[in-house]
């Protein structure tokens, strides 16, 4: 066993390459390797510890189809830190689908940069949610199995200025597979459940597979622009790792249809630091029966 927590054998992996092949894209200098994964850990935590990164999720508010008020009073249908706004702040209308935001004027509240004291918002299903600011906080719209909710971040939440770090396990260039992508024709659709029950339906372009000991193991991802998203579970989790499984990013597939997944690069998602967020859950067929020691570890 490595520290992959697969049987590798002599090869370290096989993946419908023989070893030593000129095909096999899965080896790399291992130096190299590591100042990859140094790299990409670095702007990983940059990016949760950005001051409105998900460490920063402070609320979730779901919206009842009606005023809904704002504010840091307790009687407040979403209640704002204390520190960035008034007790009673304004109001998110919902009606029909539209959500739009009346705000006391003078207030102090802000879209980008600019005041604003009544405006329909976007939600993240748009392009580009609507992002409201009112001191350190900031607010937007999320959509989730046809509801609504406010979604809110505070740049001072304790999550983020006593962030204690992440725990990995040890670099390991066996953990770096070359996979062959299958293609769906049509595109397979996949029903993702969220950590709140919600069913996410999401598209899947094909299949990512690999053997391990001559057994064959396939994962379903989802195209996410020009990478493919790809949420698993493995034995390790709810122990060493998150219980509700990681997420990896890979490339598109290369012109002889092979993809890099690199499991050094496994991350936790959201959940693992925040109550606030709405995390999707791996669907069956991405479950694991091996463990995967590769990547991060639960957050402590």
């Amino acid at each position: 066993m490595t520290r992959l927590g697969l049987h590798l054998g002599a090869c370290l992996v096989v993946v419908f390459v023989s070893c030593g092949s000129p095909a096999d894209t899965s080896s790399i200098d291992s130096a190299e390797h590591e100042r990859e994964i140094l790299a990409w850990r670095q702007t990983r935590v940059e990016t949760l510890r950005a001051p409105y990164g998900w460490l920063s999720l402070v609320g979730l508010h779901w919206l009842a189809e009606r005023e809904n008020k704002f504010g840091s009073g307790a009687g407040n249908d979403i209640v704002l830190p204390a520190s960035a706004a008034a007790e009673h702040a304004g109001s998110i209308w919902l009606r029909n689908g539209s959500v739009r935001v009346e705000a006391i004027e003078g207030i102090g509240l802000s879209a980008d940069d600019e005041p604003v004291t009544s405006m329909v918002l976007r939600t993240d299903i748009d392009a580009a949610p609507t992002e409201l600011t009112l001191g350190s906080v900031r607010f937007h719209i999320i959509e989730r199995d046809h509801k609504q909710a406010v979604r809110v971040k505070d740049s001072s939440a304790k999550t983020r200025t006593e962030f204690k770090g992440i725990d990995y396990y040890p670099i390991d260039s066996g953990g770096r597979l070359t996979a062959r992508f299958e293609p769906y024709d049509p595109p397979k659709m996949l029903r993702i459940v969220n950590v709140l029950g919600m069913p996410e339906p999401s598209e899947s372009p094909g299949a990512l597979m690999f053997e391990v000991d001559g057994k064959t193991f396939r994962l379903d991802p989802i195209r996410e622009g020009d990478s493919l998203f790809v949420v698993f579970g493995d034995a390790t989790n709810g122990s060493e790792t998150y219980g509700g499984g990681r997420f990896v990013y890979t490339d598109l597939p290369s012109a002889d249809g092979t993809v890099i997944v690199d499991f050094n690069k496994s991350y936790n998602p959201p959940c693992v630091f925040t109550e606030y967020s709405t995390c999707p859950l791996p669907p069956e067929q991405n479950k694991l029966p091996m463990p995967v020691r590769a990547g991060e570890k639960v957050y402590k």
